[in-house]
């Protein structure tokens, strides 16, 4: 039996909150003047309930999507970046999966595989808002928004109409009961509302836009290393000292607002956004997209990040090129070896080992004092630090776990991991795709040469 966790209350909380503002609110419009509710109000307000139970269960339970175990990006794709190192160093290969991921895919730690063109894992949905699900989810807040408006309307003639009598003895108004309740369904109809405007008006601009939230937090950090490299030559370090040279690179899925709602809502007709029974985008509409062409043909997404390659854990010897070729350790010793190696390389049931980095601006503070050290010693000064607090924090941040640049946060404080995302995974998705893949995708391709 899977362990409980708080996420499999989303759904009935939800359930009850769209109950506990539907039904009591129609029951307290009958009761209260300046008129009863009318039969047309009545069924609108109903209407509007089943919409948004339809639409919300659409949203959970339809199926976010998988990658399919056959896909393979084009031969073109792989072989596309073979121009330089930074770009052998950026293929889209899931370690957890053990498979390529197709643009826009992300791996979700909580549904523990790669979803296609992912925009987050929805708490309150208990369900990733993915290419097919997002649909149904822009469609409930949208529904959401309206029908709540429209109660919030009605709820609040009724409020105008208990002030304008104010000045009438309390024996011709509601009771105590009536009162607390209109007072209390106004102001929790008013809340919830507007959060959900609030997030809608976010869905449609990234709907207008063709960006998830995961995109649009990959855009921000785009920006911030390109301010990094602007004050340090153009280029930033990269794993083991390498030289990664930044330059701004265009988000390639913008194609047009209206083609970007019809690809978002899966369909080119305007009625289907909003007919809450449309049907659900396929799984394969959602492994390529078209792209803007505003950058050259074979760049990825997202732009390169020097904190995002993946560097192995450095060997215990350094390569002899005297004992190449050689065995000179005993069969045990070999044996240790060759399991310490395995730990460092791509296994049927392990990941890879990877080493973290440290934030930017410890890795820069440490340059400049290196620096200084150097300088000072040049001109023979006795340089130390005597900054206890400051190695002390060092030292915190080489051994801390889950610190880093994959720790960086976006203005509003979020990180991949609050949008459902495993970063464990995801931050150093550009490993390299293992050997016998590549080999196997060579040998599917001579043999389709030789047709």
């Amino acid at each position: 039996m899977p362990p409980f966790t708080i996420q499999q209350c989303a759904i009935p909380a939800v359930t009850f909150l769209i109950c506990i503002i539907a039904y009591p609110s129609h029951w307290l419009l009958r009761q209260l003047g300046p008129q009863p509710l009318t039969g047309q109000q009545s069924v609108i307000l109903h209407v509007y309930a089943l919409v948004i139970f339809f639409c919300y269960y659409k949203a959970c339970f339809t199926d976010p999507g998988r990658i399919p175990k056959d896909w393979v990006p084009k031969q073109s794709e792989i072989l596309k970046g073979r121009r330089s190192q930074d770009e052998r160093q950026r293929q889209r290969w899931c370690r957890k999966c053990q498979a390529y991921k197709p643009p826009r895919a992300h791996h979700c730690k909580t549904c523990e595989r790669c979803i296609p063109k992912m925009d987050h894992h929805c708490p309150w949905t208990a369900n990733c808002v993915s290419h097919t699900t997002f649909p149904h989810f822009v469609r409930f807040l949208f529904y959401a928004v309206a029908g709540m408006s429209h109660l919030g309307c009605l709820l609040w003639s009724r409020m105008y109409h208990l002030w304008t009598q104010r000045e009438l003895p309390s024996y011709f108004g509601p009771s105590p009961m009536l009162l607390f309740g209109l007072f209390f369904m106004t102001a929790l109809n008013s809340v919830v509302v507007f959060a959900l405007f609030v997030l809608l008006l976010r869905t449609l601009w990234c709907l207008g836009a063709n960006t998830t939230t995961i995109e649009g937090w990959e855009i921000e950090r785009h920006e911030t290393l390109l301010r990094r490299a602007k004050y340090l030559g153009g280029v930033l370090e990269g794993p083991n000292g390498a030289k990664v040279r930044i330059t701004r690179q265009e988000y390639p899925w913008d194609i047009g607002i209206f083609s970007n709602i019809a690809q978002g809502m899966g369909s080119w007709n305007p009625l289907a956004w909003f007919w809450p029974f449309s049907f659900t985008p396929s799984i394969e509409s959602g492994l390529e997209f078209e792209d803007n062409g505003l950058e050259a043909p074979g760049t990825t997404w997202p732009p390169p990040d020097p904190d995002r390659m993946f560097r192995m854990a450095p060997t215990e010897r350094a390569y002899d090129p005297a004992n190449a070729f050689t065995h000179s350790m005993d069969p045990d010793e070999f044996y240790k070896r060759q399991q310490a190696d395995q730990t460092r390389r791509f296994v049927a049931t392990d990941t890879l080992e990877l080493r973290r980095r440290q934030p930017f601006h410890i890795r820069y503070d440490q340059k400049n004092v290196q620096k200084r050290r150097n300088e000072d010693y040049a001109y023979g000064t006795d340089y130390e630090s005597g900054n206890e607090e400051h190695d002390e924090k060092e030292d915190q941040w080489a051994t801390k776990p889950g610190e880093g640049e994959e720790g960086w946060r976006n203005s509003e404080g979020e990180r991949l991991n609050d949008f459902g995302v495993d970063e464990d995974v995801e931050f150093y998705d550009e490993d390299e795709v293992p050997l016998a893949e590549l080999m196997r995708r060579k040998n599917l391709a001579n043999d389709s040469s030789t047709y």
